[in-house]
C-alpha cells in the first residue's frame, strides 16, 4: 500500500494484491490516516463491482461520521448502482474537487 499525503488528504494506492488484502491493509493503516480526508485510488484493479465497491462503505462512514471525507476513485463501477451514502468519482482530481467542496460544507456548518 502506498501513501501520498498532500496537505490534509492522504491518497491510498494499491499494487497487484487482492481487494480483501487491500481492504485489511487499509484497515490497518487506518489509525494513521483517520485525521486526513482520504482517496481511494482503485485504478489497479482491472474488474471491480458495485458490491467490491460497497465493501468501503463501513469504512467510508465511519470516517465520514469524524468530519473527514472518504472518496474513492474508479471508472469500472457505474455510478447508479452506488448508494449515496459513498462517493466514487472517476478521477483523482474529481476527488480533490469533491474533498474541496466537502471541506467548505463543514466550515460553514452544512
Amino acid at each position: 500500500m502506498i501513501f501520498d499525503k498532500e496537505g490534509t488528504t492522504t491518497i491510498v494506492f494499491q499494487e497487484k494484491i487482492s481487494l480483501a488484502t487491500f481492504l485489511e491493509n487499509l484497515n490497518k493503516a487506518y489509525p494513521k490516516l483517520k485525521h486526513d480526508n482520504i482517496i481511494v485510488n482503485l485504478f489497479s484493479f482491472s474488474k471491480l463491482t458495485a458490491g467490491d465497491v460497497l465493501e468501503f462503505l463501513q469504512i467510508s462512514n465511519a470516517h465520514k461520521a469524524s468530519n473527514k471525507s472518504f472518496v474513492l476513485v474508479t471508472n469500472k463501477v457505474s455510478y447508479d448502482e452506488i448508494p449515496d451514502g459513498i462517493s466514487v468519482v472517476p478521477t483523482i482530481r474529481e476527488a480533490k474537487d469533491i474533498i474541496e467542496m466537502e471541506e467548505i460544507e463543514r466550515d460553514l456548518g452544512i
